[in-house]
This record gives structure tokens, C-alpha cells and sequence, in this order.
């Protein structure tokens, strides 16, 4: 089960340099407009400590992490949706991808030139919303001249829910708002799924900030509150940060006086974000982490591992990793009384360790 996220943002504002950090793969990285043509695709590995433990426990050979998908976009500039710079390349791109991730920059350095002649986050962002506004309303307008075309050849009640929903989010976009603003019943969401509209999409924020501002926590400000998750961070920083081994890491981010990596944060929300949660396996072979959205149930969760197992699905037996790591493995948990045996009714939790029971 593959997600990918979109990174996106004006040109330098730091935007492939921090793909570079988050994939350790080198971007085209430039000061000036466009130098990332083509989008870079990388896969991340979500952070997540549970593993190793888990690993010391079952002795396991590997430890293999679940990932996301971080999508690389060239950058955007007012006019996009008319085909300005890269418009039309960066819509297509865009429209692929589960959230977007927008890059805004906070930061000030005279050698590198703003694209608009100064730093100003809210209106990058409203740059940025206005261009995804602007191309998800001719899609809507499509939509409802498409529907209206085959309304005049005998409405039915479908049609008519889905062009009363599609005007709606029509009439939002025309003043200026998102998509995800408009209220949809559950009937509604599929038809509108359809039509890949850019500002439907989950969105996250980073603000990337100077060290001093970092530090200083200054940065809280400069973007309503309403814009959510906002991450802050410092690009070159998490750039540094990647190249250098766990240890080497701590230490700098102890003497920088940073908590955590960003990096971390960013990819622990993006996660969130998309409604997704973990469930693992564990045994001498390997730990690892494997990826469902929120309220999947156990036969649908075997799946993942493999097709057939949703199919030949008879039971599930779960722990929860703590109790797992707690009582010494499997066995410890048993005895304990702390192993569940689930049925295909069963909604997968965050932190499930679970052995799936199969037919042939």
C-alpha cells in the first residue's frame, strides 16, 4: 500500500533541499525559478522506535520500517493554472499525489532571491491556494457542464445529488476557498473523489526558518492557525542532519538546542495526516511495519502482508507491542493473558502486533 506526498512551494524556498534531506537522494538544486523539472520521487521510511525493540525481543534478522512516497514538484509561480512557468506540468504532477506538503519560506537571505522581491509566508501560501483554487474550478466547471449535458437526457436521483454536491464545491472555489471547506454527506465524497481536485487534498505546512528564529521559536506567527499541521524547520540544517550518522545527529541537534529533527515531525504528520496507522510483525526472519488507514479491519490488514490472505483470513492473534516488549515476546504474552484472538469484525489499532491465522 503505496502514499505519496507532494512537496510543493514557490521557487527557492528551499523546497529540493529538503527532498535532498528526506531521501538522501541529491535533487536538482539551483538558485533560480524552475531548476527541478522533473519530479524527483523518493521513498521515506516513517521513524518508529517501537521496531528495534521489538527486533531485541524476536531477534530478528532485519528490521524493515513502513515508507511514504515524497514526490518532488517544480515550483510554482502566480499563473500556474494559465500555464505560467511550469503550470501545466506541475498541475499534472500534483493531482497524483495523496497530500500536499507546501514549503514556506520564513527565512531571509539577500543571495537568495525571492521570486515575488520579498519574504512574505501568507502571501506565498495565498499564492499558492489561489493557483490550486483557480485550476480545481475550470475542473469543477467541466464537471457541471458535463453533467447538466446528460441531465437533458433524464435527470435520475444520482445525477441529481452529484451535480447539487459538484455545484457546491463549484460555488466555494468561485470565492475563493477550498474544496476540503465545502461539507460533503459520505454518498457525496466518491463522485467528487473523481475528479482529483488539487485543493481537496490534505495539506501540511513547512515553515523553513533561520537557526536563530529556530531556536528562538520566533517562528510562530506568520501563518494562521487554521493552516494545520505547521512543521518548522531549518532545510540546510535536516540536509546536514541526514548525511551524518544517528550519533553524529544527537549531537548536533543537542548543540543546536533543537529537540528533534524535523525531519521526523514532518513525516510522523504527513502520516497522520493521511489518516494511516501501523500494525506489525515480528519474528526471528524480520520486524516490521506495515501501513492501513485508519479503521481497516483485521482480513483487509492480511492483505497487505498478502492478497491471499484476506481471502483464506480465519483469525487474527494480537498483543499490543508494549505488553509484547514488556512480557518477553509472544510467549510471554499468552501466559500473561495479553494475546487476543480476533475474527474479520476486528478494527486494527495503531501498535497491533499481530500473527495472522490463514487457510490454504
Amino acid at each position: 500500500m503505496s502514499f505519496a506526498i507532494g512537496i510543493v512551494g514557490l521557487p527557492n524556498v528551499g523546497k529540493s533541499t529538503l527532498f535532498k534531506a528526506l531521501t538522501r537522494k541529491q535533487a536538482l538544486i539551483a538558485n533560480y525559478p524552475f531548476a527541478t523539472i522533473e519530479p524527483n520521487v523518493g521513498i521515506v521510511e516513517v521513524p518508529d522506535e517501537r521496531l528495534a525493540q521489538l527486533a531485541a525481543i524476536s531477534k530478528s534478522g532485519r528490521i524493515v520500517p513502513t515508507t511514504i512516497n515524497f514526490v518532488d514538484i517544480a515550483g510554482l509561480v502566480r499563473g500556474a493554472a494559465q500555464g505560467e512557468g511550469l503550470g501545466n506540468k506541475f498541475l499534472s504532477h500534483i493531482r497524483e499525489v495523496d497530500a500536499i506538503v507546501m514549503v514556506v519560506r520564513v527565512f531571509v537571505d539577500n543571495d537568495i532571491v525571492h521570486v515575488h522581491g520579498q519574504v512574505d509566508p501568507k502571501s506565498d501560501v495565498d499564492v499558492i491556494h489561489a493557483e490550486l483554487v483557480i485550476a480545481d474550478l475550470e475542473t469543477a466547471n467541466r464537471r457541471v457542464d458535463t453533467l447538466k449535458s446528460k441531465a437533458k437526457g433524464g435527470v435520475t436521483p444520482l445525477l441529481e445529488k452529484e451535480l447539487a454536491a459538484v455545484e457546491r464545491v463549484r460555488d466555494a472555489l468561485q470565492q475563493g476557498n477550498l474544496a476540503s471547506s465545502v461539507a460533503l454527506a459520505d454518498d457525496e465524497k466518491p463522485p467528487l473523489a473523481e475528479l482529483h481536485l488539487l485543493t481537496m487534498k490534505p495539506f501540511l505546512y513547512v515553515l523553513n526558518v533561520d537557526e536563530k528564529t529556530l531556536k528562538e521559536k520566533a517562528y510562530v506567527g506568520p501563518l494562521s492557525n487554521t493552516l494545520a499541521p505547521q512543521i518548522a524547520l531549518n532545510a540546510k540544517i535536516e540536509a546536514e542532519l541526514a548525511d551524518m550518522s544517528p550519533t553524529e545527529a544527537k549531537e548536533m541537534l543537542t548543540a543546536l538546542e533543537i529537540p528533534e529533527s524535523g525531519l521526523d515531525a514532518l513525516i510522523r504528520a504527513a502520516y497522520a495526516k493521511l489518516g494511516l496507522i501501523s500494525f506489525l510483525t515480528t519474528g526471528e526472519m524480520e520486524t516490521r511495519a506495515w501501513t492501513i488507514p485508519v479503521g481497516t479491519k483485521a482480513p483487509q490488514a492480511a492483505g497487505v502482508i498478502h492478497t491471499d490472505f484476506e481471502k483464506t483470513f480465519i483469525r487474527a492473534e494480537i498483543s499490543n507491542w508494549k505488553d509484547f516488549v514488556t512480557q518477553g515476546g509472544e510467549a510471554g504474552v499468552r501466559d500473561k493473558g495479553l494475546l487476543r484472538v480476533e475474527g474479520k469484525d476486528y478494527v486494527m489499532q495503531d501498535g497491533d502486533v499481530v500473527h495472522f491465522r490463514v487457510g490454504a
